[in-house]
């Protein structure tokens, strides 16, 4: 799974209170929620399991159409939404790509940090409550996107896990720590500056 479509799943949701149930929770999140951001760890799996690949790295995200998703091992590359493009630079190719927001992101749990309508983009459901973590499911109405479903999972007041299934069934699992929602960002930090003598590339 190319790390823009975790970017644009992991923005989705963050730091949110306890309800009835993790929907209940996540609808919150879409009207309440302006800001956050936290630590993460993600692993990687192929669909026949054989293969992992971690890493980590940190996100924000400030609504509507902003954040920043940055990569810190093992490669450094950084994602940035400024609420008119999303701009991603890898490091080690000192290369630049962007595209408009509204393309990069499509139906994808995105529209949620944008204020769309999650009843209008998603099938959303309650799933049992497994190691020790609340699970609720967003399935994406539009059937040609670019992955499956999505499960987010809470413990108390805070998101504890992600699980992206993209549409070839490769499984992403994202972990987070050192969740903070709705604190100040300033708009310049959204910002994206393209680095001296980086390649750019407009799709």
């Amino acid at each position: 799974m190319n790390n823009k479509l975790l970017a644009a799943s992991v923005l989705a949701l963050a730091s949110i209170g306890a309800h009835a149930d993790a929907v209940d929770t996540l609808k919150d999140f879409v009207n309440n929620v302006k800001t956050g951001h936290a630590a993460f760890t993600q692993v990687v799996t192929s669909p026949d399991g054989a293969k992992k690949k971690s890493s980590s790295g940190t996100f924000e995200f400030s609504r509507p159409n902003r954040f920043r998703f940055a990569y810190a091992k093992p490669f450094e590359q950084l994602i940035v939404a400024d609420g008119q493009k999303v701009w991603i630079y890898d490091a080690d190719l000192n290369q630049v790509s962007s595209r408009k927001f509204s393309q990069a992101m499509g139906a994808t749990p995105a529209a949620l940090l944008a204020g769309g309508s999650l009843e209008k983009d998603f099938t959303l459901s309650a799933l049992p409550s497994k190691d020790g973590l609340d699970w609720a499911q967003a399935i994406p109405k539009a059937k040609d996107g670019a992955f499956q479903s999505v499960r987010i999972g809470f413990k108390g007041k805070d998101l504890s896990a992600l699980e992206i299934v993209d549409s070839f069934g490769q499984r992403s699992l994202l972990q987070f720590t050192q969740l903070s929602a709705n604190v100040p960002m300033a708009p310049e930090h959204f910002k994206f500056t393209v680095p001296q003598g980086a390649d750019v590339i407009e799709q």
